[in-house]
């Protein structure tokens, strides 16, 4: 019964800055992989970043340089800040994560947080 909760989406003008946070809850032993995808509409998923257990980070190269992903292992959270924010990053923001429960390892989504960037 894990979940995974999204927050921080908004409406933010080009330029600014957001920062997303993403909380995992629930029957959880440890966590892996946790990343961030985005979709907009017509499109498809795609990754945006993702960080290790290890704070190993990797991202799109649309992104890079603009957006930071890190963790908090303490508090099962995994966050965004994404900085220099332009109209093309309008969309909804996934958590994901790769977590092993009580009996099993598996991934998990969120259910998004749209973000919006207007020019």
């Amino acid at each position: 019964q894990v979940q995974l909760v999204e927050s921080g989406g908004g409406l933010v003008q080009a330029g600014g800055s957001l920062r997303l946070s993403c909380a995992a809850s629930g029957s959880i032993f440890s966590i892996n992989a946790m990343s961030w995808y985005r979709q907009a509409p017509g499109m498809q998923r795609e990754l945006v970043a993702a960080i290790s257990s290890g704070r190993t980070t990797s991202y799109a190269d649309s992104v890079k340089g603009r957006f930071t992903i890190s963790r908090d292992n303490a508090k099962n959270t995994v966050y965004l800040q994404m900085n220099s924010l332009k109209p093309e990053d309008t969309g909804v923001y996934y958590c994901n994560a790769d977590i092993r429960g009580s009996l099993r390892r598996m991934e998990y989504w969120g259910k998004g947080t749209l973000v919006t960037v207007s020019s």
